[in-house]
């Protein structure tokens, strides 16, 4: 696992890359000490994992996540227990508390083997696993923050997105967080085989579909596992046809 440490604090960055030599798993391939750095270094070389400090000066680890459009699997490391706990749902691989205690460690690098595997599993290749990939498949986390609510969400479990101005409403359990991108951007982000732009204004999850029937002037409408009824228009309509048909 090609792994990036991010804390502002340089002795805490030192403490857990010595912490992390034990684990012939984990390559730590930089630290950073702020989130614009922090930023660049993802974006470049695209890791498997970082470690990620919460309180930064200028911004927080939160705000990192908010920025970045390649997300690695996420192990929050912080002095604020109550402070993580509240602010994201723990679908994250996990969160330690400083200072890392070393049997602590060795449960996130349990927790980190198991995803793998889970991964692996999920999306066999010919020579192992890879993790780095320019579109996002429905087995990938996606970190989403609407106001002061954060969640990590595994994609197949979102159902559908809706396009608002330039905001786009993402569905996904009881939830509808609004984000601030464009339906056009995520759908060059997304698996089309997974994801399909309906019209103008929706994408939704094809393994929600439930039920398709023929609409006016040549659509389909298609009705999702939660009730919800989506027009896919002409044009699209063909593309689906096409697309699912043997």
């Amino acid at each position: 696992m090609r792994t990036l440490i991010i804390d502002d604090e340089r002795l805490a960055r030192k403490e857990l890359a010595n912490l992390l030599k034990d684990y012939s798993q984990i390559e730590i391939i930089g630290e950073c000490s702020n989130v614009d750095e922090a930023h660049e270094e993802i974006e470049k070389h695209k890791p498997d994992l970082i470690f990620l400090d919460i309180q930064m000066p200028d911004k927080n680890g939160f705000d990192l996540l908010d920025e970045l459009h390649y997300m690695p699997q996420v192990v929050f490391v912080t002095a604020y227990d109550e402070y993580a706990i509240k602010a994201f749902e723990v679908n994250a691989l996990d969160y330690l508390l400083k200072p890392v205690e070393t049997k602590r460690l060795e449960e996130t690098i349990k927790k980190m083997e198991q995803r793998v595997a889970e991964i692996k599993a999920q999306q066999p290749v010919a020579d192992g696993i890879s993790f780095r990939s320019d579109r996002l498949t429905e087995n990938d986390q996606i970190f989403l923050k609407d106001g002061e609510k954060c969640w990590f969400v595994t994609l197949k479990d979102v159902r559908m997105f809706e396009s608002e101005g330039n905001y786009v409403r993402v569905f996904f359990n009881n939830f509808k967080p609004l984000i601030l991108k464009s339906l056009n951007n995520l759908e060059d982000r997304l698996d089309s085989k997974v994801f399909f732009r309906a019209n103008r204004k929706f994408i939704v999850n094809l393994r929600w579909v439930e039920h398709i029937e023929n609409w006016f002037n040549g659509g389909l409408q298609v009705t999702l596992r939660d009730g919800t009824k989506v027009e896919v228009s002409r044009r699209q309509a063909a593309k689906f046809k096409d697309a699912m048909s043997l």
